[in-house]
């Protein structure tokens, strides 16, 4: 059984989202997190990995990794890694996981950031946050929820949540 601590659950308009997406790059790269993504298409998987990627001095494009399957950014400080699970069949087999090389990502130095995460099962690491997004239709704020998973380092708090959506 997992050990959850540091809940985060926040409804958040976009631009609060982007801000505690820096802040979450930052405390991600600090520990070197593995932060698995949860949330349909379009819920803001990727607008949460830009944002962290931008406070960690990434100045290119950071585009979703869902046809390169990882990428690898080069940030201030060093490498963040990125991958995209959602093309690839749930669960992910073993197989194609390390041929994708799963194994060297959950050895990365620096942050690992997984959009759907679900799909790589029982291959994620015993310590790491789970970060699920989700929207609903008829608002306009993303609700995320967060929890720090066993013995990774805690998640950054969750800002204050949107009084106008």
């Amino acid at each position: 059984m997992s050990e959850r601590t540091g809940t985060v659950s926040v409804a958040l308009a976009e631009p609060e989202l982007r801000t505690w997406g820096e802040a979450l790059g930052r405390v991600a790269a600090g520990a070197d997190v593995f932060v698995a993504l949860y949330g349909e298409l379009g819920a803001g998987k990727s607008t949460l990995v830009r944002a962290a990627c931008r406070a960690l001095g990434v100045a290119g494009a950071v585009p979703s990794p869902t046809f390169t399957l990882v990428n690898i950014h080069r940030g201030a400080e060093g490498p963040i890694h990125h991958a995209d699970l959602y093309r690839l069949d749930s669960p992910v087999s073993s197989s194609t996981l390390v041929d994708l090389g799963w194994p060297e990502l959950l050895e990365a130095e620096g942050p690992v950031f997984v959009e759907w995460a679900d799909r790589a099962g029982d291959w994620l690491p015993p310590d790491r946050w789970d970060i699920e997004l989700a929207r609903d239709p008829d608002d306009p704020a993303v609700r995320l929820a967060s929890v720090t998973i066993r013995g990774a380092a805690p998640e950054p708090p969750a800002p204050a949540e949107s009084a106008k959506r």
